[in-house]
């Protein structure tokens, strides 16, 4: 399982087309024991179809139903992995989520359509919408438990190499505005609730330095409000929860 794990993570780095991408995630799907994958954000691709991602060989009947009905927001698989960072199986949504009675019609239909038992695994990045990697067993065949874990971490590891390889496509590289250490401390003690006095207290300088490097940071993320700074900088991880809360 290890070796197994290794390779495919290896061929998930090295895959330079979307081809490259689908044909590692069909062969680690059907080393899983499974015959169904699909990898998407959790968005309506009719709606926004450049601003989304999704690999997948779901029977062709259900991926018409489930885009005509624009199900990608919904689906309760989807709605489930929103509550949970750890992969889980389609048997257990009850437990993650009130299922309502259109849920159950749509996983029967799912499973009229050829779709059974299924394993999710979900897939969460700070400032990015919302997704997952699913892998589905045929209508009728058991769901291989004892591999669970490791398609666990083939689910995480072909979601963030999709993530990646869409994101060069079709954001560009990523912007990564910089900070001083100093504007860095600055800014752990304004999310700790300080004022400009007494940052400049805690850290030895003058409240007027204090502000100059918070405007300063302000001005390298390119927005006008101090919230909204301390929001991308968390997004990005300039400064952590575990900053602000440390004492």
């Amino acid at each position: 399982m290890l070796a197994m794990a290794e390779g495919f993570g290896r061929a998930i780095e090295e895959a330079e087309t979307s081809d490259d991408l689908r044909e590692a995630i069909s062969e680690i799907t059907t080393k899983l024991g499974f015959d169904y994958f699909a990898l998407t954000h959790h968005v309506d691709v009719e709606r926004v179809p450049h601003a989304s991602m999704r690999l997948h060989n779901y029977p062709e009947n259900w991926v018409d139903y489930f885009d005509g009905n624009r199900l990608a927001v919904s689906d309760p698989v989807h709605r489930a992995s929103h509550v949970t960072s750890v992969g889980f199986t389609w048997r257990e949504l009850p437990q993650l989520i009130a299922m309502t009675p259109s849920d159950r019609m749509i996983l029967a239909l799912a499973r009229e359509e050829g779709l059974g038992e299924g394993f999710t695994v979900p897939a969460h990045v700070p400032g990015e919408a919302r997704g997952s990697c699913s892998f589905a067993c045929p209508t009728g065949r058991p769901l291989p438990t004892h591999i669970l874990p490791l398609a666990q971490l083939a689910g995480a590891f072909a979601f963030e190499g999709a993530r990646r390889m869409w994101r060069s496509r079709t954001l560009g590289p990523p912007p990564h505005p910089v900070v001083t250490d100093r504007q860095r401390d600055c800014l752990i003690w304004v999310a700790r609730g300080k004022t400009d006095w007494e940052i400049s207290r805690i850290i030895g300088i003058s409240p007027q330095t204090v502000v100059r490097h918070i405007k300063q940071a302000r001005e390298r993320y390119g927005v006008e409000k101090r919230t909204s700074l301390l929001i991308r900088t968390l997004f990005d991880g300039t400064i952590s929860f575990t900053d602000i809360f440390r004492r």
